[in-house]
């Protein structure tokens, strides 16, 4: 059975949902990431970059998200269509939330926390954070006109959907929120109703919890 080393982070949820909907069979390691866990020997031994999700099936590992669910998709059958001008289209939008949505969004979360400690000049981060929310507006546009018109980022619901969506559903007041982004706040109700996508949100939220009660 397939083993996700896991932590219930938006980066994580990409997967549960993947598997969840997919509707393989898995087991999960939570890796505590509030507590060092990313830096075990045997986790190192999946993922040598440290970071969650990573996936052991067999004599396969896997880490980075989006590698992580184009291996699912290619090994279910499913949300991945084999057509070429389709998986070419789904593996663009996977490149884009992760070399852009992702980590400008993570930017802003980031200075925006540094903003609030205590001593802290707002010169600073004032600068940082008009820059990576900037740019995250401008993401959230082109996400928004891409869904004019469809349901779903390529057509039919795909792994390009479940790769964005965390992202949206966690952060969406990064980039003008879901008043503002009409087609966007749509797309995000659409996929939110899905059964496997709530079953997929619960996981490891009890590990999630005590990690930050230092119980972990």
């Amino acid at each position: 059975m397939m083993r996700l080393f896991y932590f219930p982070t938006l980066n994580g949820h990409k997967v549960t949902i993947a598997l969840e909907e997919m509707g393989l069979p898995y087991d999960v390691e939570i890796v505590d990431i509030l507590n060092g866990g990313q830096d075990a020997p045997a986790f190192r031994a999946v993922n040598p970059n440290g970071k969650i999700p990573a996936l052991a099936d067999g004599d396969v590992r896997v880490f980075e998200s989006a590698a992580i669910l184009q291996y699912l998709g290619r090994k279910s059958g499913r949300f991945y269509p084999a057509e070429e001008a389709v998986r070419t289209r789904i593996d663009s939008w996977l490149f884009w939330q992760m070399a852009g949505l992702g980590p400008m969004s993570g930017q802003v979360n980031w200075f925006t926390r540094a903003a609030q400690k205590p001593g802290r000049d707002p010169a600073e981060t004032s600068l940082a954070i008009h820059r990576f929310r900037k740019e995250t507006t401008r993401l959230f546009d082109v996400l928004e006109r891409a869904l004019a018109g469809q349901d779903y980022l390529c057509g039919d619901y795909s792994i390009a959907d479940m790769c964005v969506w965390p992202w949206i559903e966690k952060y969406p007041d990064n980039g003008g929120g879901l008043a503002a982004h009409p087609h966007i706040a749509a797309w995000h109700a659409r996929i939110a109703r899905r059964a496997a996508v709530q079953r997929a949100l619960a996981v490891g939220l009890d590990a999630l919890r005590l990690a930050g009660e230092g119980k972990a």
